[in-house]
């Protein structure tokens, strides 16, 4: 089979292996419609992990030199197809250079060329038809079974029928927000929480409420409190790798807020989409330990795909009909023609491949961050896309993360996860997998080097 040769690693191993690919086209040692070896094949070989070579070919391609078939492999394109722009991934956000470490999403090495072939199989598929008309009720059948079958992970008796498509997860939100609850009803959240749950509640009318949370995440005690004050309609709760913390809620702790919900009659909305990047399968869902009154809400633009904007929220019964009709209020319905590209992803198994590899690259970049600012405090997962970073004194966080991004480094302050207007916790998240590892590296290695400054405020 065919193998690269490079003499030193002078540059990532990914990019050497596209160079090399490139000179032996170049050179006719490979010819059009010569099939390379397979992912396993080469990392083999080569003593590398399947997840690089991936990235090699994934280069070659947006280079026009290689062309993906689904089910047969990876070929040499011909020369006279129109090759690709030599561009390579980049994190680097804007015309001003600045490495963005502000957005959780996977990274982009490996999805071109795995979409790529998803497209042509949608493209030649027989049943291609219903992927271009209206569908109501909250999805066709065999969307909504691929997302049961996406959600099985998690709930292994998820019925398809239960199944509520959306156009994303925040389209998730919105939907459960709207139908589930009125204006200036009281809905919960963690005292430290994810944006988008502050800007939709806003913009609902609704009244957030922040609950304080620990390294373990929400605090029962804290919970049951905020319900005999406020007495709220919804509680919005993140339990794995919680955003910005980084916590995995323990057994005990969801089934200890399933309890608090069933006795204040609260609506529990388990937003999971980070599940997939739990160490084990271990972790049920808070969803699970109260199915009757919880809508698990997950989606694939975390795992899978940012672009395929395909939520799946999973419902008891009696809350389906709410849903399905506030979803034809916001959109009329999600993509069917993404929903038909996002069952192909499942069904194929590609998911799951893209998934595992997206943990690979997650774990391999949450090493290189710990070897670099592992001296300072920092929250993470193995696996996790993210970083909580407390800031040592006398930075605070508004401070650090502009002094960054004048640096060249976006990063996002504390003070953006904060549902009510308090003092900032004293720290900022850091997103990984955007940039290259080259370029995060670089990034990371900045934040350290402002983080050293005996003086921050000389730098201004």
């Amino acid at each position: 089979m065919w193998v690269p040769h490079y003499s030193a690693l002078t540059q990532p191993v990914y990019l050497m292996i596209a160079d090399a690919l490139e000179q032996d086209i170049a050179s006719g040692k490979l010819v059009a419609g010569d099939r390379l070896p397979t992912l396993k094949d080469l990392a083999e070989r080569l003593s590398v992990t399947p997840g690089t070579i991936g990235r090699a070919y994934d280069e070659a391609a947006k280079r026009g030199l290689v062309i993906g078939e689904v089910g047969r492999g990876t070929f040499v394109r011909p020369s006279k197809a129109p090759a690709a722009p030599a561009t390579r991934s980049t994190g680097i956000s804007n015309e001003n250079g600045q490495i963005d470490l502000s957005i959780i999403k996977p990274n982009d090495a490996h999805m071109t060329q795995w979409l790529r072939g998803s497209l042509h199989e949608l493209a030649d598929a027989a049943d291609l038809i219903q992927a271009l008309d209206y569908v109501t009720d909250g999805g066709h059948a065999v969307h909504k079974e691929a997302g049961a079958a996406w959600i099985r992970r998690w709930l292994p008796d998820a019925s398809w029928q239960q199944v509520v498509l959306t156009s994303g997860a925040q389209h998730g939100l919105l939907v459960a927000l709207s139908s589930l609850s009125k204006t200036d009803d009281v809905i919960l959240c963690e005292s430290f929480c994810y944006p988008g749950i502050i800007s939709l509640a806003h913009s609902l009318g609704r009244r957030l409420q922040g609950v304080a949370v620990d390294e373990h995440g929400l605090i029962p005690e804290a919970l049951r409190a905020a319900c005999l004050e406020h007495r709220p309609t919804l509680l919005v709760c993140v339990t794995t790798h919680q955003n910005p913390t980084n916590s995995i809620m323990p057994h005990a702790r969801r089934e200890a807020i399933a309890a608090i919900a069933r006795e204040f009659d609260l609506v529990i909305i388990d937003d999971d989409i980070y599940g997939f990047l739990a160490p084990t399968p271990s972790y049920k869902p808070l969803a699970a330990y109260a199915p009757e009154r919880s809508i698990y809400l997950t989606s694939l633009s975390k795992s899978v795909l940012p672009a395929l904007r395909i939520g799946y929220l999973y419902a008891p019964p009696h809350m389906l009909s709410r849903l399905s009709s506030m979803v034809r209020s916001s959109v009329w319905m999600p993509s069917p023609l993404m929903a038909q590209l996002a069952s192909n992803l499942i069904n194929s198994g590609r998911a799951d491949q893209l998934l595992r590899t997206q943990q690979e690259e997650a774990a391999a970049r949450q090493q290189m961050a710990k070897n670099i600012l592992g001296k300072y405090s920092i929250r993470s997962q193995p696996h996790s896309f993210h970083l909580w970073l407390e800031l040592p004194a006398p930075w605070t966080s508004d401070e650090f993360a502009h002094l960054a991004r004048s640096n060249g480094v976006t990063v996002v302050s504390g003070s953006q996860f904060l549902p009510q207007r308090s003092d900032a916790p004293n720290g900022v998240r850091i997103a990984l997998m955007a940039p290259t590892r080259d370029e995060l590296a670089f990034a990371l290695t900045k934040l350290a080097s402002l983080l050293d400054s005996p003086e921050p405020r000389l730098f201004y």
